[in-house]
């Protein structure tokens, strides 16, 4: 795998039963059960042309290795929308070899195309494997989420 060739792209309709392994995969990492009418949703956004919610595929030799899905949003902040990453995943076998950097540098081309003000994501703090990239390639905002139910 040393000369890997990874493509990165808009996920097509095709790519759901390869998508869906590893989203489940990205479920248990973070210890949560999405249901799956939301799954299904989101999928069906990612190819709406009125949603501003996409996921892109990295490839491997044409097998999908990983995703990341971006949204983009209004802010009270800024003039132009603001890109968040809201997840990304790339398969264990494949970590390390920098496929989640060039994910996150498609959804940074993405955000350019739209203008964004600025491209921004959350991790837990215990994705340590995660923060090691996030570390290299951005800057950490000083900012805490803190999380409130609404029903």
């Amino acid at each position: 795998m040393s000369n890997m060739i990874i493509t990165i792209e808009s996920a097509a309709e095709a790519d759901y039963e390869n998508w869906l392994p590893m989203w489940k995969n990205y479920q248990i990492f973070y210890n949560v059960d999405i249901a799956e009418a939301v799954t299904q949703r989101t999928w069906q956004r990612f190819a709406s042309p009125i949603e501003p919610v996409f996921c892109a595929v990295a490839r491997y030799n044409g097998e999908l290795v990983g995703f990341a899905h971006y949204l983009f949003h209004r802010s009270t902040w800024a003039e132009n929308d603001y890109c968040y990453l809201e997840d990304l995943y790339v398969c264990e076998n494949i970590r390390g070899k920098q496929v989640g950097k060039q994910l996150v540098e498609y959804v940074q081309k993405e955000a350019r195309k739209r203008h964004a003000s600025h491209l921004y994501w959350h991790t837990h703090e215990a994705n340590y494997r995660g923060q090691r990239l996030y570390d290299w390639i951005a800057k950490k905002s000083g900012m805490i989420e803190y999380r409130m139910q609404v029903r």
